[in-house]
């Protein structure tokens, strides 16, 4: 079972200003509920950049190694979080609406371990996290605009 969510919603942000924010994924600290800290290991941003985040989900606190494996500017971002028990896959899909964006945001989780035995706990969950994620975020992207 892999738990997975997405939601798309609009951002009176333009494309580039909405994936220059997305791509440096430290933001994260600023729209993801879930997200502690987030700090910059290696890389420029793009391809190849490698994030340690600290998260708290369900009372639990873990850090999670993020790497960017896509960017295509100004329409799409995707990151791979990876632990000892734990892989996530973040995509951000950006396209041009109206004078700002629409964004897709689509996390897909899957778990190894004794950790597998929570994923329909985080499937049941993850309605919640969405709701919360996606407020945060358009208000931070608004605030570009």
């Amino acid at each position: 079972m892999k738990p997975t969510v997405s939601r798309t919603f609009t951002t009176t942000a333009p494309p580039g200003a909405v994936f220059d924010y997305l791509a440096d994924f430290t933001h994260a600290e600023e729209w993801d509920p879930g997200t502690v800290s987030c700090e910059r290991v290696s890389g420029d941003g793009g391809v190849g950049t490698v994030y340690r985040n600290v998260s708290s989900f369900m009372g639990r606190t873990t850090e999670i190694t993020y790497t960017t494996v896509e960017a295509e500017r100004p329409t799409r971002i995707h990151l791979i979080g990876r632990n000892e028990q734990f892989e996530g896959h973040d995509v951000l899909g950006i396209r041009a609406s109206g004078t700002g964006s629409e964004v897709t945001y689509t996390a897909e989780f899957s778990f190894e371990g004794a950790a597998r035995f929570a994923a329909p706990v985080v499937a049941a969950y993850l309605p919640v996290l969405a709701r919360k994620t996606v407020g945060e975020l358009r208000s931070c992207l608004d605030r570009l605009a």
